[in-house]
C-alpha cells in the first residue's frame, strides 16, 4: 500500500483505520513505513469496529476532519466493509465526492457492500487483494462430496440443507432447518453452476501443508523414523514446532512455492485491483497490477480516478519548489513549506533543501540555479584587437630601433656616433628594444613562467634605458660643475667608467628582482574583482606589487629629470642635456597618465595590459625620437656636418669677444681651460689632460695668431695663451708649455678671477 502511494506521487495523505487489532497493527506499520518514504500523515482517525455502535454522525465527523486538510486528497482506509460503507455515505452527504481518492485494504476490496450504491464515491479506489491460485483437484473433489460419503465432517449435513434449502432425513432440528419446506432426497448434486468457491483457498491449503511439513521434519529428527508419535513428541513443544515451521519450504497444491520470510510472514503476493468506470455509468473492479515478493508491478495506463482523467490527483501539502528555490518549513509540519528564491549567485544546497548555497568565487549559477558553473577564464588573447594593435606598435618600434642600431653600426667611427658615446648609446638601444619586446611577453597567456618574465622584464627594460640616461646626465653635470671650480678633469668619465656605472645601476634592479622572486615567487592566479569576473592574471598585478619592479626605475627617472633641469643652461653646442630633458619630461607625463588608467581598469584585463604595453612602448619611442633623431638627421640627411669642425661653432672654438679678452694690469685676470667632452653634438674625448711635446707649440701659436684681433698678450706676470683646436688632439700652450687635452672638441670657458702666480 505504501508503494502504491509512492507510485502515485503522494506525499501528504490521511489514514482511517479500524479500531481493532487488525486495524491498529496495520496503522502502526503504515506509520513507520510512510516515515521512511518521507510521506506525511495529515489526518489519522479510528473507525468504530461495529457499525451498529457508531451512528452516521460519527462518520460525518470523520469526513469533516478530512476536509480540514484539502490538499491531502489521498487516503488509506484499513477496515472492514461495513465501516468503509459508512464512510462512503458520509462523503456523499458532505458533497465531497471529488475530494478524495482511496487506497483500500483487503478487508473491503471488491466487496459489494461497499460499492453498491456508493459507486461515485468509491470510484478510483486502488485496493490490494491477496493473490491466490486455484487448489488443483479441490473443485472436483468438493463437487463429488455427498452427505453419505462425507460423514467424517459433522457439519456437512447442515451445509447440504442450507445449500439445497431442504431438511435432510434423520438430521437434528435446528433453528436454521426447521423452516425449510421440503425434505432432501439424497439425489441432489453439487455443480459449478450452483456453487461459488472461495478464492482464498490457497492460503488454507498452504497453512495446512506448512504444518504438515513442519511436523514431518520434527518427527524425522526427534523420533528417528519410528512410526507414530514417539515419547519426545508427547506432548509436542510449541517452541520446537515453531522452529521447524519457520524453515519449511515446499510447492503447494496450487503449484506456487511457499516459504516464510525472516519476519515469519508468508510470501507477499497481492493483486492490485482498481474500481473504475469502464463506460458511462458502468463501474467494475479490474486487475491493474500485482505485488510479487517486494516488487510492485502497476499498469498505469489502466488506472483512471475519474472517467476521462487518467492522471492521479495531487496529494501534497506544498508543491515542490522550483529550481533555484529553497524550502522554509511551516512550524510543526514536515511536509508543508513555503518556497523562497535563492539570490543571484546562490543555488539550493545539494544536501539541505532548506538552505541556499553561495557559489564559490569564479563560478556562477546556471540558468536553473541547480549547480555552479565555472566562469570562462578571461585574459588578453593574442588574436584580439587590443593585442594586435599593441604588438603592431611594438613591432614598428623594434624595426625602427633595429634601423637606428644599423645606422650607428655602419657609421661607427664617424664624429657624430663617437660624440654620442657609442657604448652608452648601444646600451640605450638595447633597453629600448627590451621595452618594445615586453609587449609580446605581456600578451602571452599568464603562467608561472610568463609571470616571472613579465615581473623581471618590465622593470629591467626601463632600468637599462634610464641607467644609461642617468650615466649621461650625471657625467654632463659633473663635467660642467667641475669646470666652474678647477681645470682638473672630473673622475670616472671615461667610457669604461661609464659602462661600469651603468652596469652597477642595472645590477641593482637585478638584485631587487631576485630578492622579490625568492620572497614572493611569480605565479598565475585567478582574480575575481567582481562576482561575474574570472581573470587569469599574474599575482603581481592583483596587489599592485608591480610597483616593486617599477620603483627603482621611477627613482632613476626622477634623478634623470632633476639632472636635465640642472643642465638645461648648457650652451647650445652641448645641448644633449636639452634632448634628455625633453625625453624625461615627456616620460613623466606619459606615466602620470598611465597610473590612473592602470588602476581604474582592474576589471578590464584587455585595456589594462594594452595600456601598460603601449605606455612602455611610448616611453621607448620618446627616447628614440628625442635622443637619436638629431643624430640620424646629421648622419643621413646632412652628412657634410658629420665632421669634427662642425661639432662646435666658431664662437666656441676659441676665446671670443671682449668678454674673453685678457686684461693687463695690477689686478689682471687670466682664463682657465676646462675640458667638457662627450656632450650631445660633440665627440667623446679621452678626457686626459697630459703634458705633451713642444713640437705642437707652433701649431697652437699659429692658431692663436688667427684670432689676434680678439686676443692680447699678458705683459705683467707672464703670458698665457688659450686655444682650442677641433681635431683629434687639442693642444694648449700655457707658460710656453704645450698641454694635450684629449681627442675631441673641448669647451673653453672663460672665468674671471685674479691672476695667480701659478698662472705665470
Amino acid at each position: 500500500m505504501v508503494d502504491i502511494v509512492g507510485r502515485m506521487g503522494w506525499k501528504y495523505i490521511s489514514i482511517l483505520y479500524e479500531e481493532s487489532n487488525y486495524g491498529i497493527k496495520a496503522f502502526e506499520e503504515l506509520e513507520d513505513l510512510l516515515a521512511t518514504k518521507n510521506i506525511c500523515i495529515a489526518i489519522k482517525e479510528k473507525l468504530v469496529k461495529d457499525s451498529g455502535v457508531a451512528g452516521e454522525h460519527a462518520y460525518d465527523s470523520i469526513v469533516a476532519k478530512l476536509l480540514t486538510k484539502p490538499r491531502a486528497r489521498g487516503a488509506i482506509i484499513f477496515g472492514s466493509d461495513q465501516e468503509v460503507a459508512g464512510v462512503m455515505r458520509a462523503v456523499r452527504r458532505a458533497n465531497a465526492t471529488e475530494n478524495f481518492s482511496w487506497i483500500g485494504s483487503d478487508g473491503w476490496s471488491a466487496r459489494n457492500l461497499v460499492s453498491d450504491g456508493n459507486e461515485v464515491e468509491v470510484e478510483g479506489t486502488l485496493s490490494v487483494q491477496p493473490q491466490a491460485n486455484p487448489v488443483r483437484g479441490f473443485e472436483e473433489y468438493f463437487l463429488s462430496l455427498t452427505v453419505e460419503n462425507n460423514k467424517r465432517n459433522p457439519w456437512f449435513a447442515e451445509f447440504w440443507e442450507a445449500h439445497f434449502q431442504c431438511h435432510y432425513p434423520n438430521s437434528s432440528r435446528t433453528p436454521y432447518n426447521q423452516n425449510f419446506p421440503g425434505t432432501c432426497t439424497g439425489q441432489e448434486t453439487l455443480t459449478k453452476e450452483n456453487m461459488a468457491f472461495e478464492g482464498q483457498l490457497q492460503f488454507v491449503s498452504d497453512a495446512v501443508m506448512a504444518f504438515a511439513h513442519a511436523l514431518r521434519d520434527m518427527h524425522r529428527d526427534v523420533c528417528h523414523g519410528r512410526h507414530g508419535l514417539c515419547d519426545a513428541m508427547k506432548p509436542t513443544k510449541g517452541t520446537e514446532l515453531l522452529r521447524y515451521l519457520r524453515k519449511v519450504e515446499f510447492e503447494g497444491l496450487s503449484g506456487d512455492n511457499f516459504r516464510f520470510d525472516p519476519q515469519g510472514d508468508g510470501p507477499a503476493r497481492y493483486n492490485i485491483i482498481h474500481f473504475k468506470q469502464v463506460s458511462q455509468g458502468v463501474f467494475r473492479w479490474v486487475r491493474v497490477g500485482e505485488y510479487w515478493e517486494g516488487e510492485l508491478r502497476l499498469n498505469m495506463s489502466e488506472i483512471q480516478f475519474k472517467l476521462g482523467h487518467p492522471q492521479p490527483p495531487e496529494s501534497v501539502c506544498s508543491l515542490e519548489c522550483e529550481l533555484g528555490q529553497a524550502k522554509k518549513y511551516l512550524e510543526g509540519e514536515s511536509c508543508c513549506w513555503h518556497c523562497f528564491n535563492c539570490t543571484q549567485y546562490q543555488i539550493r544546497h545539494p544536501t539541505d533543501e532548506t538552505q541556499c548555497q553561495l557559489c564559490p568565487q569564479g563560478t556562477v549559477p546556471d540558468q536553473r540555479h541547480t549547480k555552479c558553473e565555472p566562469i570562462p577564464e578571461e585574459y588578453l588573447r593574442a588574436d584580439s584587437g587590443w593585442a594586435i594593435g599593441a604588438m603592431a606598435f611594438s613591432a614598428t618600434g623594434i624595426v625602427v630601433t633595429a634601423l637606428v642600431a644599423g645606422v650607428f653600426l655602419r657609421h661607427h667611427d664617424t664624429p657624430v656616433v663617437r660624440a654620442s658615446g657609442r657604448e652608452l648609446s648601444y646600451i640605450l638601444l638595447l633597453g629600448i628594444f627590451l621595452c618594445y619586446a615586453m609587449t609580446f611577453v605581456l600578451v602571452l597567456k599568464p603562467s608561472d613562467i610568463v609571470c616571472g618574465l613579465q615581473r623581471f622584464g618590465a622593470g629591467f627594460s626601463f632600468t637599462v634605458v634610464y641607467a644609461a640616461l642617468l650615466t649621461k646626465t650625471n657625467r654632463i653635470s659633473r663635467i660642467f660643475n667641475a669646470g666652474k671650480r678647477t681645470a682638473k678633469r672630473p673622475s670616472f668619465i671615461s667610457p669604461r667608467s661609464q659602462l661600469i656605472i651603468c652596469s652597477g645601476l642595472t645590477g641593482f634592479q637585478v638584485l631587487i628582482n631576485a630578492v622579490w622572486m625568492v620572497v614572493s615567487p611569480p605565479s598565475a592566479v585567478h582574480h575575481y574583482p567582481t562576482r561575474d569576473d574570472n581573470l587569469l592574471v599574474c599575482s603581481s598585478s592583483v596587489n599592485a606589487s608591480y610597483m616593486i619592479s617599477f620603483s627603482y626605475p621611477i627613482v632613476l627617472i626622477v634623478i634623470c629629470t632633476l639632472y636635465a633641469v640642472l643642465t638645461r643652461k648648457i650652451p647650445e653646442a652641448f645641448n644633449e642635456s636639452k634632448y634628455i630633458g625633453f625625453t624625461m619630461y615627456t616620460t613623466c607625463v606619459i606615466w602620470l597618465a598611465f597610473v590612473p588608467i592602470y588602476f581604474s581598469t582592474a576589471n578590464n584585463i584587455a585595456i589594462r595590459i594594452t595600456s601598460m604595453s603601449v605606455t612602455i612602448s611610448m616611453s621607448a619611442t620618446v627616447t628614440v625620437a628625442c635622443l637619436f633623431t638629431p643624430k640620424l638627421y646629421i648622419i643621413l640627411v646632412r652628412p657634410e656636418r658629420n665632421v669634427r669642425q662642425s661639432m662646435m661653432p666658431v664662437r666656441y672654438s676659441a676665446v671670443r669677444g671682449p668678454r674673453h679678452q685678457s686684461i693687463s694690469g695690477p689686478t689682471g685676470v687670466t682664463s682657465s681651460v676646462v675640458g667638457a667632452g662627450n656632450l650631445l653634438g660633440v665627440l667623446p674625448p679621452n678626457h686626459g689632460m697630459e703634458s705633451g711635446s713642444h713640437s705642437d707649440a707652433g701649431h697652437s701659436t699659429n692658431a692663436a695668431n688667427n684670432h689676434s684681433s680678439t686676443s692680447k698678450q699678458l705683459t705683467t706676470r707672464g703670458t698665457q695663451t688659450l686655444n682650442c683646436v677641433n681635431n683629434a688632439e687639442k693642444h694648449v700652450t700655457i707658460n710656453n708649455t704645450t698641454h694635450t687635452m684629449g681627442n675631441g672638441p673641448q669647451y673653453v670657458q672663460a672665468v674671471d678671477r685674479p691672476l695667480q702666480e701659478t698662472d705665470l
